[in-house]
């Protein structure tokens, strides 16, 4: 579990480095160490799923108690997670098969489709003017 949890905690730490409004959702020492959730605001899960399986990457969105749901988690929301960020939050669950090439394909490929949802999104260029380049920066839930 302890090579596991090198590895959840590389993902986290790699994703809020190289996304901006990027953050975990829930506790980062009290929980599971296969597993994270991380909320990309402004953009919306499926979305990211959908361009991270054309890479093989697979995740969940929400939380598990909502997975397939198209509503944002009540879990995430009951959490104080942003409505803003309940929408893009990604669930990933590590196992004994991943590998450290697996951790880097994620960090490798996830950021420039934030990026590219993002550049889609009227929410994202409107939060972005309104707040200034300084506030859209990497926060924890």
């Amino acid at each position: 579990m302890e090579r596991v949890r090198r590895l959840r905690d590389m993902l986290e730490n790699s994703l809020l480095d190289r996304i901006p409004n990027a953050m975990v959702n829930g506790n980062r020492q009290n929980r599971l160490p296969n597993t994270t959730s991380i909320a990309f605001e402004y953009v919306e899960g499926e979305s990211i799923l959908l361009m991270m399986d054309q890479y093989g990457i697979c995740a969940s969105s929400g939380s598990a108690c909502t997975s397939g749901s198209l509503e944002p988690s009540y879990v995430l929301r009951a959490m104080g997670v942003p409505f803003t960020a309940a929408h893009g939050s990604i669930r990933f669950s590590l196992g004994n098969y991943n590998e450290e090439e697996d951790i880097e394909t994620i960090i490798e490929k996830l950021p420039p489709i934030i990026e590219r949802l993002r550049d889609m999104s009227p929410f994202w260029h409107e939060a972005k003017s309104a707040a200034g380049p300084a506030a859209m920066q990497r926060t924890t839930v």
